[in-house]
């Protein structure tokens, strides 16, 4: 007989069995029902991150690689590209006769010849020598039968010259000879724009129109002048637009700031930018530049205004003073400005629907859809506008109200209903709530027939700094 031990801490048991495994307990139904639902809601959710990080990954490769432009054709203009032929033949128009393809010619000529007829004109005439002017068959005198002409746009490239201002001293010989007192009269001069400096007004106006308007940066400029023999330094040209600035174009701005203010309606637009070697400030520093310009019906004035930040107190303290209609983007930074109505930009929320289409995969970018439709209603109202681009306020006014009214009242109404049934960080989700935050503005623009409705005009404006803006102000 074979024999077992027992200790204290184990049980007696056979070599040959094996102890039993306790088993958990089966979870229940219920249990299980609610571990599904978790699953199916995480799933949901990663579903949902993964769509929106493929929405960002499209859009950012659209912005790599793509065109900028968000034009949107209608439907049927795509389909024509395959009967266009057909569809142009069903015109019945007389072919073009020879007389009136020479008759064409020579009209285009002409307008060729108007567009150009405010430049100066320098002539140059080609004629035979008296020796040549024989006849090589009879040896008889040739006579002006008449005569060839075209012509050449010619370019004279900048030069620099030196401008030498003598004036002369004049004095009284017998107040000379005769006279305790000689009296001594100097001929009138133009006082230099900088005293002791060899800039005058048309090299500083040069320089600050090189950098400003054309984008060419001080240190090109430099190696400009060095190629047309003129050595001079960037710092010299940075001083001369200081200087320009400070005492004379700033006069000309507040001038024109004052006269600004005092318009009803305004535009204003800002961007970024980093400046070099300002005090207490790393050069990597984000600044920005304000926009201000007049709308449509007052004296064209565009003014940029620098700060260091985005802050808000920046448009009121400039626009103190100031009471009527700004158009803006959706930037809270406007909101607080006193006796302001705040106009937001359509073509910001179309925008949104464009890049909201561009977000889709590639096959259902030209399908229609909810997106589609969004961006559908914001055509419908630019559709609008170009009908009543030409007309006056009043009567812009009045079509705005019988046609735009009802387009915004049918949006409104699909923004909210479309609103609870997508998801808010997808791109169609954010362009919806992009358009309900800024619903009140958006719609100022039926309050007044001289409104626009889009923010384009400053846009317009601020659009050529931005080009410029790879090079960073010194």
């Amino acid at each position: 007989m074979k024999k077992t031990t027992t200790t204290p801490d184990n049980h007696i048991h056979s070599p040959h069995v094996v102890p039993p495994v306790s088993a958990s307990p089966e979870p229940s139904i219920a249990e299980l029902q609610k571990r599904c639902e978790q699953l199916a809601q995480q799933n949901t959710e990663l579903t949902a991150k993964l769509k929106w990080y493929e929405e960002q990954f499209r859009l950012q490769q659209h912005r790599r690689f793509g065109a900028s432009s968000e034009r949107s054709e209608p439907e049927q203009d795509q389909l024509q590209l395959f009967n266009e032929a057909e569809t142009e033949a069903l015109a019945v128009l007389a072919e073009p006769t020879l007389e009136t393809i020479t008759y064409q010619r020579r009209k285009a000529t002409g307008q060729r010849e108007v567009r150009f007829d405010h430049l100066p004109v320098e002539t140059i005439e080609y004629r035979l020598t008296e020796e040549a002017q024989i006849c090589s068959c009879c040896g008889g005198a040739l006579h002006e039968m008449s005569k060839e002409e075209r012509n050449e746009l010619q370019i004279v490239p900048a030069q620099v010259k030196v401008v030498k201002h003598v004036r002369y001293v004049y004095a009284c010989r017998r107040c000379e000879r005769e006279a305790i007192q000689t009296p001594i009269v100097t001929a009138p001069m133009p006082k230099p724009v900088l005293k002791g400096s060899l800039v005058s007004p048309s090299m500083m106006a040069y320089v600050m129109n090189q950098k400003y308007m054309d984008s060419i940066p001080l240190y090109r400029q430099e190696q400009q002048f060095l190629r047309l023999g003129v050595e001079l330094s960037r710092q010299n040209l940075a001083n001369w637009m200081l200087y320009g600035a400070h005492r004379w174009l700033s006069l000309l701005y507040g001038r024109m700031k004052q006269i600004l203010v005092a318009q009803p309606i305004l535009h204003a637009d800002e961007t970024t930018v980093q400046v070099l070697h300002e005090p207490n400030r790393a050069a990597e520093t984000t600044s920005y530049l304000w926009l201000y310009r007049t709308g449509r019906e007052g004296p064209p004035i565009i003014l940029y205004d620098y700060q260091q930040t985005r802050a808000g107190t920046h448009p009121r303290q400039f626009l103190a003073g100031f009471k009527g209609y700004l158009h803006v983007d959706g930037y809270a930074g406007y909101h607080g400005i006193p006796d302001v109505t705040l106009l937001c930009c359509w073509s910001h929320s179309r925008r949104k629907f464009d890049e909201a289409i561009k977000a889709l995969p590639e096959g259902k970018r030209s399908t229609t859809g909810v997106v589609h439709e969004g961006l559908e209603f914001c055509n419908r109202l630019f559709a609008i506008e170009r009908d009543l681009h030409d007309v006056t306020p009043e009567e812009r006014y009045t079509a705005r109200l019988a046609r735009s009214k009802p387009v915004l009242d049918a949006f409104l109404a699909w923004l909210q209903t479309q609103s609870a049934q997508v998801l808010p960080k997808s791109a169609l989700g954010q362009a919806i709530a992009y358009c309900l935050n800024q619903w009140t503005k958006l719609e100022g623009f039926l309050l007044d027939g001289r409104l626009e409705i889009d923010n384009n005009r400053s846009e317009r404006s601020i659009k050529p700094f931005v080009i410029g803006r790879n090079y960073v102000l010194t």
